[in-house]
């Protein structure tokens, strides 16, 4: 059987209805339908006969894992997505747990990021099922839980001894080849200067003013260290949170007086070729300069994330095996090049990939959404994620070798 009469075999309307039926699941991190999605997915797994498991990671929570067993002599294939998500924000024309569908798109919070990817790959192997492809490697489907609170699950996963050859990471790329993105750290940022009445404005340390200033100034920043533009280019801080009053508790009854306490939270992108200890150094040279502006100020900086992983940058060779497989079955595809590196907006993701390739695997980011991602009405193409589905199924048939007959 060709290639092209493999992906004959997919049924758009049921992949349609697979990414929908998952988008109908409210699966919030560290919440009860964020388990209640893993067992289904379970289920799934089971009833397509995979070798599927619920594997434990904290408290009750756990990972789903499937196994298409091979028959042997071919390279093993693993495609990792999580299925949390933000939460749904205002603003939202449909319901964002509806599996709305019309003729352009797929809506719903967590299609894009990354509920999308997930089916494609879980549709990519029903197809095969369905064509009677028998294989040589394995294909390993994870859906992992709490990525978005650093990656718990597939670290878990992974100390569980789950991996592969070589693996696709399906986080939202709009199907283009990121080969490189940038590693993820919060911090949080203190500052306490010396409260006046505005009427003696002129002799306080104003803690807000100070922080107004800083947040322009992390906002524009790049880091030392960086080993070429490719790495400078996934340089990225960003405040997020800003808090500014009276006293440790931010008081904020009295404003005409100066504010002697500010804080600000926020996150930093950076490059395989730089460090955290590096990118805190850089911060750390912002704060001494802020305070020469302010006399009086003082500052600390924290980058504790509360004992949860952090996401490490990841970089792959863009000649390896794998990426030349996924811009082999893009081109097949789609009849173009595949737009490969490091991409932005995507190279300044946190992804599980990270992990993966930390654990000694090779690997990609590639997998449908991004264009409306993390946005009201959350929303992925319906060419797109066919196009995704097709290039999957292609991935496996390159990667593991259909075995003969």
């Amino acid at each position: 059987m060709t290639p092209d009469e493999i992906l004959a075999h997919i049924d758009e309307d049921a992949c349609i209805a697979r990414l929908a039926d998952m988008v109908r699941h409210k699966s919030y991190s560290e919440t009860e339908g964020e388990i209640a999605l893993a067992r289904h997915m379970a289920e799934i797994l089971d009833g397509l006969g995979l070798e599927a498991e619920l594997q434990p990671v904290v408290g009750d929570r756990v990972n789903a894992i499937g196994r298409l067993k091979g028959t042997g002599g071919g390279a093993s294939l693993l495609f990792n997505g999580h299925l949390d998500t933000n939460p749904a924000t205002s603003g939202w024309t449909v319901d964002p747990w509806g599996g709305v569908v019309d003729d352009d798109f797929i809506y719903g919070i967590g299609v894009s990021n990354m509920k999308a990817g997930d089916a494609a790959y879980l549709c990519a192997v029903e197809t095969l099922l369905k064509a009677g492809v028998k294989l040589k490697g394995d294909v390993i489907l994870t859906f992992v839980i709490g990525e978005l609170q650093g990656g718990v699950g597939t670290v878990r996963m992974i100390e569980h001894g789950t991996r592969a050859d070589y693996f696709i990471n399906s986080e939202p790329t709009d199907l283009q080849a990121l080969t490189l993105h940038a590693g993820a750290f919060t911090f949080t940022i203190d500052l306490v200067g010396d409260t006046r009445h505005l009427s003696k404005r002129e002799e306080a340390c104003d803690a807000l003013a100070a922080a107004a200033k800083l947040v322009d100034r992390i906002d524009g920043i790049t880091f030392s260290g960086a080993a070429s533009a490719a790495h400078r280019s996934v340089n990225r801080g960003h405040v997020g949170v800003m808090r500014a009053g009276l006293g440790e508790e931010f008081y904020e009854w009295r404003p005409p007086q100066v504010a002697d306490h500010a804080q600000i939270k926020g996150t930093c992108r950076y490059a395989p070729s730089q460090s955290i200890p590096g990118v805190i150094a850089d911060l750390e040279r912002l704060l001494e300069a802020l305070a020469l502006e302010y006399p009086g100020l003082k500052w600390t900086i924290d980058a504790n994330d509360g004992g949860r992983p952090r996401m490490p940058p990841f970089e792959v060779d863009p000649h390896s095996r794998i990426v030349k497989v996924v811009n082999a079955a893009y081109e097949a595809v789609r009849g173009s090049p595949q737009p490969t590196g490091a991409i932005r907006p995507p190279a300044f993701y946190g992804t599980d990939a990270a992990h993966l390739a930390a654990a000694g695997m090779e690997g990609i980011v590639c997998g449908p959404g991004g264009e409306f991602n993390t946005m009201p009405d959350e929303r992925v193409r319906r060419t797109q994620f066919i196009d995704c589905v097709k290039m999957y199924t292609l991935a496996i048939l390159d990667v593991c070798e259909v075995a003969e007959a």
